[in-house]
């Protein structure tokens, strides 16, 4: 498998530390609101990175955590009259919810708190004080960015560049403008905080990644992963003070998802286009979200609008009618394969290496679902109620491997309540004809087709079939 690594911007072949197991660290949420759409994107990602991994066979060591004490925690407990915590738990199992919604696998996942990891914390920094990467200012502890070998190697921004264009806020207590803060102290007495050898404070932001994922995956892990926003300054910083406390190499791979727009317009809370998950789930399943999220690379930028999630809503049940297809057919199959069949077995074999070139090449999913389309493609036009039980188990079992890379059609209901759905439209579409209403009539036949419904009408009724 190749993986485009951000440290290198090349594409790499992907050799895992240790033969057969893989390390994974995904920076994950500061919990002070409910998640948007662009969240989102990371979860599915490296989520389906994880799940190709597992297909691969490897074991799979996932790290996710939670930032549970920053500046924007604190103020929100303010703007509340609560404490902390509060804030924390309640953004922190909304965010469970709409991640198991979005078929996470949580089960599989490891969720530190940083929190959780303080006395870890204080001796990171102890240990770059005593390397002399630290200084104390006043019970401020801040990482002194000359100390770093090649800062600003991931994000291949000039160090004096950076310097440069700092200076117009840089503080009297801070060595240089580009340093950054590894320890903080209480501005106030009701600020939560945790004794040190600073005195009364809390960690920095990207000192609680660095030692959760070490503490947790090791000095050096396998990949590193998360939106590309966070590459400067987030993760320079974490590479700066993990490789000089540890004189070894922070993270192999460094890979980073793209960023969202919005009707073609980038996404952000000040032009108003900022879509939380728990608005978008009024209008559509979170599953439409996943397989969205997933119809284009990663590295590229992905577009949202009610249209594209229209079509991604009729894409998907495209498939789930070609699954429902498929488990008819397994209940009446029987028999063993015939000889007519096993060129069938064939191009079934090809469509599913065509779906792990994909995967192997830089977690290609947008190609990888074009794959299961044509698997889909191939099982309507192909079986028919003659067709061996073995045949169609085997093209059955690989959709649902190739789905479950994805994380896509893993819900029963879908196919349960699919006759009842089309029924209702086709009694809706007899009402409109009824009353003369032709265009909602035709639009009806057209949002079906939509869905892979074809309609016939008969003298006994109105027939539908699904596409071939």
């Amino acid at each position: 498998m190749k993986i485009y690594n951000t440290l290198t911007r090349k594409k790499e072949e992907f050799v895992p530390i240790e033969e057969g197991k893989v390390g994974i660290y995904v920076c994950g949420p500061t919990v002070y609101n409910f998640i948007h759409v662009g969240n989102a994107r990371p979860m599915v990602v490296f989520d389906t990175l994880r799940r190709y991994f597992l297909y691969k066979g490897y074991d799979v060591k996932y790290v996710s955590n939670f930032t549970d004490i920053d500046d924007k925690i604190i103020n929100k407990a303010k703007e509340e009259g609560v404490e902390f915590s509060e804030i924390t738990k309640k953004y922190i199992n909304a965010y469970l919810e709409n991640s198991r919604e979005l078929n996470f696998l949580e089960d599989k996942t490891i969720h530190p708190k940083a929190t959780e990891y303080i006395n870890p914390m204080i001796d990171f920094v102890s240990g770059l004080e005593k390397k002399g990467a630290a200084y104390n200012v006043d019970g401020d502890v801040y990482f002194d960015i000359t100390k770093a070998k090649d800062y600003g190697k991931l994000s291949k921004k000039n160090i004096d560049e950076l310097q440069a264009g700092a200076r117009i806020s840089v503080t009297d207590e801070k060595k240089n403008p580009m340093d950054f803060a590894l320890w903080k102290k209480r501005k106030e007495e009701t600020e939560p905080a945790w004794e040190s050898p600073w005195g009364m404070g809390r960690p920095g932001w990207h000192l609680e990644c660095s030692v959760m994922a070490g503490s947790i995956l090791g000095e050096t892990i396998d990949i590193h992963a998360g939106g590309e926003d966070l590459q400067f300054p987030h993760h320079e910083n974490e590479i700066a003070q993990s490789e000089t406390l540890h004189d070894a190499k922070f993270a192999n791979y460094w890979m980073h998802n793209s960023m969202i727009t919005v009707d073609n317009e980038k996404m952000s809370k000040s032009k108003g286009n900022f879509f939380l998950l728990n608005d978008i789930r009024k209008s559509y399943d979170l599953e439409i979200v996943r397989f969205w999220l997933l119809s284009v690379h990663y590295r590229k930028p992905i577009n949202f609008s009610e249209e594209v999630m229209e079509q991604t809503k009729n894409g998907l049940e495209r498939l789930y009618n070609g699954k429902k297809n498929l488990q008819k057919l397994l209940k009446t199959a029987s028999g063993q394969l015939s000889e007519d069949e096993k060129g069938t077995i064939e191009k079934v074999d090809e469509i599913v290496k065509d779906f792990e070139v994909a995967m192997d090449d830089d977690l290609n999913t947008a190609d990888g679902i074009s794959s299961i389309y044509e698997l889909v493609k191939l099982a309507n036009s192909t079986l028919n109620e003659k067709s061996s039980k073995e045949l169609v188990e085997y093209i059955y079992t690989s959709l649902m491997k190739l789905a479950n890379v994805i994380g896509i059609l893993y819900k029963e209901d879908k196919e349960e309540s699919l006759d009842e759905q089309v029924e209702k439209l086709i009694a809706e579409r007899q009402e409109a004809r009824k009353n003369k209403n032709f265009q909602r009539a035709d639009e009806i036949r057209d949002e079906l087709k939509e869905m892979g419904i074809t309609l016939k009408d008969t003298r006994e009724g109105v027939e539908w079939s699904i596409d071939k």
